[in-house]
């Protein structure tokens, strides 16, 4: 059979890949969403006796940090899954939609704690601060253990980092709960209550935007921001002899953690097509960490800029 230029052996690759990682989130995951649902039922209980914004708030937030571990725990269970004639690579991009889906998520519920903040400064309402203070100290607790749960799991994973952020958020939420109920026991000083919601607020939102901008960037199929497809052809071009040029370089994501590659490569007459294939996914997986790559070979023009000529280039 004729050589056709393509490297078949990746088309089902990317599922087989670090299964036991998948497994081993998805576990910390489920058991993180067991503790913060838990404890979610109690703070609602605390926040309505307390009448504390500050609990109320976090209750409201773990409301939403339940449904985002419960979305990301099914992210890394349908990344299980085995690919199809329809998902050639699976469902692993799930993960990134779930890691977009918590930002989302976040950056909206900050913007609803800092309204009513602002409400409640202009506003006040008694606040029980000894309730407070001891329904967010248990709450503290609960979200010190799914952090540590959380970052013993894989950090590179950005499901994974989706759902530490959210527990990360309940944590910075129980201090300021702690700190705001002593204050009101002491001094009897209720805006401290709205503003160090507000405080809490403003620190999450940095990591909520990041966190929607990097699984945005995979979404859309941005290339990873190691990865410069000049210096990819550069280097091709000048270790490997047999090859004269390389063209339509194209680098996205289906994770975080893994980068996929095309690319076209022009060898010179005579060559050896089937070892200029083995050298060139060589260097890629050496010198770029590109594992999975589909490397078109060619002898002579490319047959995609002979099609652009009539504006029917598929690249």
């Amino acid at each position: 059979m004729p050589h056709d230029g393509h490297d078949h052996g990746h088309a089902h690759g990317p599922h087989n890949h670090h299964p036991k990682a998948t497994s081993d989130n998805e576990r910390r995951v489920l058991i993180v969403l067991a503790l913060t649902g838990s404890y979610m039922v109690v703070e609602v209980i605390g926040g309505v006796i307390s009448g504390s914004l500050a609990l109320i708030a976090d209750a409201g937030h773990m409301l939403t940090d339940t449904a985002a571990l419960a979305l990301s725990w099914f992210a890394f269970r349908m990344a299980r899954r085995p690919a199809d004639k329809r998902r050639s690579y699976g469902y692993h991009r799930l993960q990134v939609v779930a890691a977009f889906v918590n930002g989302i998520v976040l950056v909206a519920l900050t913007g609803w704690i800092v309204i009513e903040a602002g409400i409640r400064m202009f506003d006040p309402v008694p606040v029980e601060g000894e309730v407070m203070s001891g329904v967010a100290l248990v709450g503290l607790f609960v979200n010190i253990a799914g952090l540590w749960i959380l970052n013993r799991g894989d950090k590179n994973n950005l499901n994974m980092r989706g759902a530490s952020l959210h527990v990360l958020g309940d944590m910075l939420g129980s201090i300021g709960a702690v700190g705001a109920g002593i204050v009101i026991m002491v001094w009897g000083w209720t805006p401290i209550d709205p503003i160090l919601s507000i405080v809490v607020s403003c620190l999450i939102l940095k990591s909520a935007t990041t966190l929607v901008r990097q699984s945005g960037h995979i979404l859309m199929e941005g290339s990873p921001g190691d990865h410069d497809t000049a210096r990819i052809e550069a280097v091709l071009e000048e270790q490997l002899a047999d090859v004269e040029d390389i063209h339509h370089v194209h680098i996205w994501q289906l994770t975080e953690e893994r980068p996929l590659v095309t690319l076209h490569a022009t060898v010179i007459w005579g060559a050896d097509r089937d070892q200029a294939l083995r050298d060139i996914k060589r260097v890629l997986a050496d010198e770029f960490n590109l594992d999975h790559a589909t490397v078109q070979v060619e002898a002579g023009a490319c047959p995609d800029d002979e099609s652009d000529k009539v504006g029917k280039n598929p690249c």
